[in-house]
């Protein structure tokens, strides 16, 4: 009934506890509140310092837990660096998050190993009896369900379960072992976003944006699924079809006209992602000098060592880099300063308001003044008026992209749109040859 290492109750115990306080309030079932907390992180620990340090922290937890536990609380430990709590007076919601912020603090301060201090957090899953379930096995499923959720929002989360976030899990589950199948049976599909001069309306290049539409989900947001694929680890998988389809398309267009994708957070920190991108234009026959990758800042920032690493690799093979969303992530200035960049893509957000927000003019005013002096050539995207591209053209931003140019579509399309355009260049040059031969017919006639 005893956890040997820290002299807590056991998970046996625990099972003891929550069944004898169910069994009080079945008659009345009073609410009670049940909680897991999870040491983010605890495992390099052990791996940097050793088990004994690792040992020595978990009693130190146990200690500050005890401590501070509420009139009536109860703690157990039930696994390696898992803690859980029964707290009989803690009634609904509000109540349990105050008692998750109180031990979150706590468990933050830092830990005492002699010659070295060590700082932790924790993540928390409570669940409330009746409405969480009222057997054993179902309040610690809750629990274990609130906890998983604060593990995929980051680290030193709070959540308290409800039937929203339960939904909301097997939502992503069910979303995930489809997209699993739709990648293995290559259901996935590339959609291409022209990217334009301004002024005139020439390609010169395409975006490549992920469009998924399964049998009994119906469409899906790359926005749910693609996060999906990097916390559930299998979006290196999904971005080798993804880019692999967009190189064979592209390989196909004239050799101006450029191809831009994006890569997710979770490559930047991969030091193999330059060698897997590079093997697939290779198979492919794509020249690495017709594409653009597009990053965020909230990726460069996640391991910039790698991050660097990795752009480095990929543009000494010819691949250009594009800084994507420029302003709504951190460190702008000093991610341009510190990592070496091609492009600079202005977000829709200043773009949609430029035409009437004087600030949202001069922060794309600076922005390219910014980029002039720093030799990056900036693209605005989200461009869905004639009045928005002719501030730009005035402001002297020349390439861009939106829906005033043409959304993002199937393959076909952007191969018509490289028609309709060479179409248009050769009657331009015919009307323009036109004009010179009757110019000259009428010189010759007057001599």
């Amino acid at each position: 009934m005893t956890d040997p290492l820290t002299g807590l109750g056991n998970k046996r115990r625990l099972m003891d506890k929550i069944r004898k306080l169910a069994a009080e309030r079945a008659e009345d079932p009073a609410p009670f509140t049940i909680g897991i907390a999870n040491i983010d992180g605890f495992k390099p620990i052990n791996d940097l310092f050793g088990h004994a340090a690792g040992d020595e922290i978990l009693c130190q937890i146990a200690h500050r837990l005890r401590a501070c536990l509420p009139d009536g609380g109860f703690v157990a430990r039930i696994d390696s660096d898992e803690f859980c709590f029964v707290l009989p007076l803690v009634f609904e919601k509000k109540g349990a998050e105050k008692i998750g912020r109180m031990f979150k603090e706590v468990l933050s301060a830092p830990y005492d190993l002699g010659d070295r201090n060590v700082r932790l957090s924790a993540s928390f899953g409570f669940a409330i009896y009746p409405f969480a379930g009222e057997q054993f096995a179902e309040l610690m499923k809750s629990a274990d369900t609130a906890l998983y959720r604060s593990k995929r929002r980051g680290r030193s989360q709070i959540t308290v379960y409800s039937e929203e976030i339960a939904e909301e899990m097997r939502f992503g589950t069910e979303v995930e072992q489809a997209l699993r199948r739709a990648i293995i049976a290559d259901e996935m599909a590339v959609h291409f976003q022209p990217i334009v001069c301004i002024r005139d309306g020439t390609i010169r290049g395409f975006e490549a944006l992920a469009r998924w539409t399964d049998r009994e989900l119906g469409f899906v947001s790359p926005g749910v699924f693609i996060p999906l694929a990097e916390e559930r680890g299998f979006i290196d998988s999904l971005t080798e079809t993804l880019l692999r389809k967009a190189a064979r398309t592209a390989k196909d267009w004239p050799a101006n006209v450029f191809l831009s994708f994006n890569l997710s957070s979770v490559q930047l920190t991969d030091p193999t992602t330059s060698l897997n991108v590079l093997a697939i234009l290779n198979s492919v026959g794509l020249d690495p000098r017709r594409l653009e990758l597009e990053i965020t800042e909230t990726a460069v920032m996640s391991d910039p060592e790698t991050a660097a690493k990795v752009i480095n690799e990929l543009r000494a093979v010819g691949i250009r880099i594009a800084l994507d969303d420029f302003g709504t992530g951190q460190s702008s200035l000093g991610r341009l300063r510190d990592f070496a960049f091609d492009k600079v893509k202005i977000d829709r957000s200043f773009i949609s308001e430029i035409t009437v927000d004087r600030s949202a003019e001069h922060i794309v005013r600076a922005v390219l003044a910014m980029c002039e002096g720093l030799h990056l050539m900036p693209i605005a995207e989200g461009i869905e008026t004639p009045e928005q591209a002719a501030k730009l053209l005035e402001l002297g931003c020349d390439v861009g992209q939106g829906y005033l140019f043409g959304k993002a579509a199937g393959a076909d399309r952007s191969f018509a749109m490289i028609r309709e355009e060479q179409d248009r260049l050769i009657r331009a040059r015919e009307r323009a040859n036109g004009s010179e031969s009757a110019e000259t017919r009428r010189l010759q006639t007057r001599r």
